[in-house]
This record gives structure tokens, C-alpha cells and sequence, in this order.
């Protein structure tokens, strides 16, 4: 394992809301959580939650 991606990847769900989307993706299973479940879950604007998909997605 590349420690720089692992770091990449700890650094990005050290964020409390990335944590939860990266939880409630995980519940879901291979099923998947449709978006707009998880910003009414969330309770966060589209744009900010949007955001934070995109740091989980940069990390892998």
C-alpha cells in the first residue's frame, strides 16, 4: 500500500460530515444511497454536499 493515498485518504475522512456520507455509503451496501437521501440525512445544502463527495472521490 502507497502510505501517500492511505494519508490522502485519513486526511479526507477526518472531516466529520465526509465521515458520515462515507458511512451511510457503506450501510448501503451495494444497494447505494441515492443523493438526495443522504443531504436530507445529512441536512446540508446540495453544494456543500457535493463538495464533500468530490474530496471523498480525490482520495479514492
Amino acid at each position: 500500500m502507497n502510505t501517500e493515498i492511505i494519508a490522502k485518504a485519513f486526511k479526507e475522512l477526518g472531516h466529520t460530515t465526509r465521515l458520515n456520507i462515507y458511512r451511510a455509503v457503506i450501510r448501503a451496501g451495494h444497494q447505494g444511497v441515492a443523493v438526495g437521501r443522504l443531504q436530507e440525512k445529512l441536512d446540508i445544502p446540495g453544494s456543500t454536499l457535493s463538495h464533500h463527495i468530490s474530496s471523498l472521490i480525490s482520495a479514492g
